[in-house]
């Protein structure tokens, strides 16, 4: 079982960064209406159990529903908006960004431990 935290809110991205010094934070982007982001999330579910990455704390951004939210992470972090995507947010930067089928919770699992 994924441990899907909703983002849904712009505020959230400030306790976000916070937390983000206590434990490593993963946001996935999601397009619910693109085949290659459905994919990518499915792989996620599927992998996620066996990832080894307990400590880390998973946010979903519904990008139809929360557009702004993703513009705004963009900005923050100093990326370029990709769906899907997937980031790490480590001491309030992001340390990692990857999207459509490059995302793998294999690098994830790398970046963290570094």
């Amino acid at each position: 079982m994924t441990p899907w935290q909703p983002l849904t809110q712009s505020e959230q991205l400030t306790d976000i960064v916070q937390e983000s010094f206590e434990q490593p934070i993963i946001i996935f982007k999601h397009s619910t209406t693109c085949s290659i982001s459905a994919a990518a999330k499915a792989k996620l579910e599927r992998q996620w159990s066996e990832a080894g990455l307990e400590t880390a704390k998973l946010y979903y951004l519904d990008l139809l529903r929360f557009r702004p939210i993703s513009n705004e992470i963009a900005e923050k972090f100093g990326i370029r908006h990709e769906s899907p995507q997937l980031l790490v947010i480590q001491n309030g930067e992001c340390r990692h960004d990857a999207s459509h089928m490059s995302i793998r919770l294999s690098d994830v699992k790398q970046v963290v431990a570094s």
